[in-house]
């Protein structure tokens, strides 16, 4: 059994920075792509960052690109989303999801295991 949980959600001030983080367990980590996705209210859920198996290559939203980055830590089974330059735009839930596959997909159904999601307010 797969078990992704995230952290580090809350209430930030446009302009602030934030960092979630995400452990996926039940399996080797190193085996599973891993992608950040977010969802505001009444819109569908969408691709935020993505990061390789081994960390070498990541992919992101044109949306966050130059203000996100995306890393894990294969040691610790940990996956990050650091997010600065915040905007009131960025306000959604924002998911963690693991990929058995070997490409970063920016489709949600192409991941096998999601967390529960963590709050992010960005307030202006």
């Amino acid at each position: 059994q797969v078990q992704v949980v995230e952290s580090g959600g809350g209430l930030v001030q446009v302009g602030g920075s934030l960092k979630l983080s995400c452990t996926a367990s039940g399996r080797t980590f190193s085996s599973f792509v891993m992608g950040w996705f977010r969802q505001a209210p009444g819109k569908q859920r969408e691709f935020v960052a993505g990061v390789s198996r081994g960390g070498d290559n990541t992919y992101y939203a044109d949306s966050v690109k130059g203000r996100f980055t995306i890393s894990r830590d294969n040691a610790i089974n940990k996956v990050y989303l650091q997010m600065n330059s915040l905007k009131p735009e960025d306000t959604a839930v924002y998911y963690c999801a693991a990929d058995s596959t070997v490409f970063i997909s920016a489709i949600p159904s192409a991941y096998d295991y999601w967390g529960q999601g963590t709050q992010v307010t960005v307030s202006s």
